[in-house]
C-alpha cells in the first residue's frame, strides 16, 4: 500500500461514517459544539465524555433501541410519531447531535437542546391499539427510555470501549447522565449503577414485545437502510448489540443470541469493528 493510501483511506471511511451519524450539518455542528466558549455541564475529565465519545456507542445505540422497544407505551409513541422508518438516518442524526450537544456543548446550548426536545415531547400523545393512553412527556416513560439507554451505552463501553471504566467511573457515568435526564423531565433518575439495575428490574413487569416492537426489531436487524457492501459489518454490529441485552430480553423479541464458540467469534468481531471505527473517526494529528 502506498504511504499515502492509509491516511486517505482513513479520511474517506471516517468522513463516510461521520456523515451518516451527524448528517449534512455535522461539520458545522461539531465546530459549534466543541469550539464555542462558555461553561459546560460536564468537564473534560467526566466519564460521560469518555463513554459518549467512544466507538462502542455504535453497538450500544443499537442495543438501546432494541431494549427501549419492549415498553409498549414507549414503542407506540415511537411507531406513531418518530418516523424511524421513513427517515431513519434523520432520527439517528438528531439523536447523535442531542447527545453531542448535552455532553460536550456549552451549558446554554445544552439547555436549548433539552428545551426543544421537551417541547416536542409535550405534543406527542396518543393511545396504543389496546386503548392504553401514552404521553411522551410522561416522567415514567421518560425514566424507562433513559434507563434503557444508559444501561446499554455503559454495557457497550465496558465490553468494547477503548478505556473501560472502573467501578467508581461507572457510578460517575450514571451520575452524569442523571443531569441530562433531570433536565428532560425524569423524576429521581438513578445516580449509580446499583440504582440503575434496580430501576430496570422495577420496569420488567411492564415490558413485552408488541407487534410494533417486533416490526422495529426486524427493520433494525434485517432491513437496515444501507448499501449492500455495508450490510455485513452492520450485521456484526447488530449481533453484538443483541449479546448486550439483558438475558431475558432477546427471547421477547424472537431473537436467539449465539452461544459457545460462535459467541466468542461475534465478540471478537465487535472488538475489531469498534477498533476500525475508532481509527477511522479519530481526529487527524496536527503537524508539529
Amino acid at each position: 500500500m502506498p504511504a499515502t493510501e492509509g491516511p486517505h483511506l482513513r479520511e474517506r471511511l471516517g468522513s463516510m461514517l461521520f456523515s451518516r451519524v451527524a448528517g449534512p450539518s455535522g461539520p458545522a455542528n461539531r465546530a459549534r459544539i466543541h469550539h464555542t466558549p462558555g461553561p459546560r455541564w460536564f468537564g473534560p475529565d467526566r466519564p460521560i465524555r469518555t463513554v459518549h465519545g467512544d466507538a462502542s456507542m455504535f453497538i450500544g445505540g443499537l442495543s438501546a433501541l432494541l431494549l427501549q422497544s419492549l415498553h409498549p407505551l414507549a414503542m407506540a409513541a415511537v411507531a406513531a410519531h418518530s418516523g424511524f422508518r421513513g427517515d431513519p438516518w434523520g432520527r439517528l442524526q438528531r439523536t447523535s447531535t442531542f447527545l453531542a450537544v448535552t455532553t460536550y456543548g456549552t451549558a446554554q446550548d445544552a439547555q436549548d437542546a433539552v428545551d426543544r426536545v421537551r417541547a416536542v415531547h409535550e405534543r406527542i400523545r396518543g393511545a396504543t391499539e389496546a386503548g392504553e393512553p401514552y404521553r411522551a412527556a410522561d416522567p415514567h416513560l421518560l425514566g424507562w427510555v433513559h434507563a434503557a439507554e444508559v444501561d446499554s451505552f455503559l454495557r457497550a463501553h465496558q465490553r468494547f470501549g477503548a478505556r473501560p471504566l472502573d467501578a467508581a467511573g461507572c457510578d460517575d457515568y450514571v451520575q452524569d447522565t442523571a443531569r441530562v435526564a433531570t433536565a428532560l423531565g425524569v423524576v429521581d433518575p438513578p445516580r449509580d449503577r446499583a440504582a440503575l439495575t434496580a430501576l430496570l428490574a422495577r420496569y420488567r413487569p411492564e415490558l413485552r414485545a408488541t407487534p410494533e416492537a417486533l416490526d422495529a426489531a426486524r427493520f433494525i436487524l434485517r432491513h437496515p437502510p444501507l448499501p449492500w457492501p455495508a450490510r455485513a459489518p452492520y450485521a456484526l454490529l447488530a449481533a453484538n448489540a443483541i449479546t448486550l441485552l439483558p438475558p431475558w430480553a432477546p427471547a421477547l423479541l424472537g431473537l436467539r443470541p449465539v452461544t459457545g464458540p460462535r459467541a466468542t467469534c461475534v465478540r471478537r468481531s465487535g472488538h475489531a469493528l469498534t477498533r476500525t471505527i475508532r481509527w477511522a473517526m479519530a481526529p487527524p494529528s496536527r503537524p508539529t
